[in-house]
């Protein structure tokens, strides 16, 4: 094996040198950073000498770049906020109209018959005093004449009358307790198919034909 010598003091930078190399170091840095690190990548040219080699025409270019990127974040976020709002907002309103359109559509009960020409029939909803019931009359087809009455205990009454009916909806208020609803008659030529829905305070619906 070989020995290695060891290097004498002489030979050692002394503290001067290495405090003048160190010095060097920095003022190399810090010229490489102004004039190519700093123009290059940010677009900052404190000596001019970045714009004159075109760095910082490239540093400008990636910092518009990284502006424009993360203006497109921000963007894209408060989008994704806002449609998050928005899905929420209309899902709570389509979900409360769809409930609201499901009441409104519920009926307690329905009939549907077709009358021929100069045929008839009748319906009633046995009510007492005071009760109320919507309805609501549908006519396919053509026309029918109708008479709203009721009747019970000696007592009658006519709440309304119809000629050339397509439908109708409203609702009966009984006078007594009795039989309260329709007969309808086709004068028409052709068939016609009638569509009646009833909800409300009644203890039945039914045929009275």
């Amino acid at each position: 094996m070989f020995n290695a010598e060891k290097p004498s003091l002489d030979e050692l930078p002394s503290s001067k040198q290495l405090l003048r190399s160190t010095v060097i170091a920095g003022v190399s840095a810090a010229a490489i950073l102004a004039t190519v690190v700093l123009p290059a990548e940010y677009g900052i040219d404190p000596t001019g000498i970045g714009r004159a080699i075109g760095l910082a025409e490239m540093g400008e270019i990636k910092t518009q770049l990284a502006e424009e990127a993360e203006a497109d974040r921000l963007m894209d976020e408060q989008s994704s906020l806002l449609d998050q709002m928005l899905g929420l907002f209309v899902g709570a309103a389509y979900a409360q109209d769809s409930t609201a359109a499901e009441a409104a559509e519920e009926w307690r009960d329905e009939t549907r018959f077709t009358l021929a020409p100069g045929d008839s029939a009748e319906w009633k909803l046995v009510m007492e005093e005071g009760q109320t019931a919507e309805y609501r009359m549908l006519v396919e087809g053509g026309r029918v004449n109708f008479d709203l009455h009721g009747h019970g205990g000696g007592n009658s009454v006519t709440y309304e009358k119809g000629r050339g009916s397509t439908g109708a909806k409203s609702e009966i208020v009984a006078e007594f307790n009795g039989e309260h609803g329709w007969f309808w008659r086709n004068r028409d030529s052709s068939d016609v198919t009638v569509t009646v829905q009833v909800r409300g305070e009644y203890a039945e619906f039914k045929d009275a034909s």
